[in-house]
C-alpha cells in the first residue's frame, strides 16, 4: 500500500497555498473612502434555506484600492449587483474600549459591474 501525502502549507508562503475568493452580491451602501482606501459591504445570499425556510444573507466587507476603488465609486451605487475577485485578509484590532478583536474582509483584486446603470446604458 502506498501512502500519498499532500502538503497544504508550504514554507514561507510557498507554492502550495491559495487565498482566492469570488463573490457576487449587492452593494449594501455607498462606498466609504478614508486615506486612499475604500470600503464597501456586499450582501451575498446563501444558496440554501435555513430551518425556517428562509434564505439567509451574509454581509461581507471588501477593501478597495487605487483604480479599482475609483471605478467602483464612479459606476456603482447602493443595490447594484457586483462581482468581486480577491483575497481574504484578517487583521487584529483594538476597539475604543480596549477590547481586542479579529476582523476579516476581502481585498478586492478585480471588480465586475454586473448591473450598474451607467455601464448598461453606455455612459
Amino acid at each position: 500500500m502506498k501512502i500519498l501525502r499532500t502538503t497544504i502549507f508550504g514554507q514561507n508562503g510557498g507554492d502550495n497555498v491559495l487565498n482566492q475568493v469570488m463573490l457576487i452580491g449587492r452593494l449594501v451602501n455607498e462606498i466609504e473612502t478614508n486615506d486612499n482606501v475604500s470600503m464597501m459591504t456586499l450582501a451575498v445570499p446563501r444558496n440554501y434555506k435555513n430551518e425556517f425556510g428562509v434564505y439567509e444573507t451574509d454581509f461581507i466587507d471588501c477593501q478597495l484600492w487605487g483604480g479599482i476603488a475609483t471605478s467602483t465609486i464612479e459606476y456603482c451605487k447602493k443595490g447594484d449587483l457586483i462581482g468581486v475577485r480577491g483575497k481574504i485578509q484578517t487583521k487584529n484590532i483594538e476597539t475604543s474600549d480596549g477590547e481586542k478583536k479579529k476582523t476579516t474582509y476581502i481585498v478586492a483584486e478585480k471588480i465586475s459591474f454586473l448591473s450598474s446603470d451607467k455601464i448598461n446604458q453606455g455612459e
